[in-house]
């Protein structure tokens, strides 16, 4: 049997790894092992980069969405219980984007959430009062 030598093989691997290193400087373009470890540590790079990219927009939001809430008398904190506890199911990038576009609507987000946390406090002094109540009793 003839012997099969693997040149092509290696040149075909080579080329591919070349042409990611396209348009880097210097030896890292040209020279496969300086470009092989280039474009390997360029592509973890980038792997991680888009996952940094989720966390930047998130905490972009997040500023957003308390700047607007702070003007209307909330921090961001009280702002987002009060949407759960008012049953509102709205995802942080669109709160976010009602918060820049359109402040009406979002002060009006506003007024529902305040409503909400007045009752979820009356709801907690009646508790405490209820408790306390018991309290006493055993006391007693």
């Amino acid at each position: 049997m003839a012997r099969i030598k693997g040149g092509l093989n290696a040149k075909k691997k080579h080329n591919r790894v070349l042409k990611l290193a396209k348009g880097y400087r210097g030896a890292r373009s040209k020279q496969y092992r300086t470009a092989k470890q280039a474009v390997m540590r360029a592509l973890t790079s980038s792997y991680a980069g888009r996952k940094e990219k989720k966390r930047q927009f998130r905490q972009l939001w997040i500023a957003r969405i308390n700047a607007a809430a702070r003007l209307n008398g909330l921090s961001y904190s009280k702002f987002m219980f009060g949407l759960k506890t008012a049953g509102v199911d709205m995802n942080r990038k669109m709160l976010a984007d009602l918060a820049v576009n359109d402040s009406k609507d979002f002060k009006t987000l506003c007024d529902v959430v305040k409503k909400a946390l007045d009752k979820e406090a009356k709801k907690a002094e009646k508790a405490a009062a209820k408790a306390e109540a018991t309290a006493e009793a055993v006391e007693a």
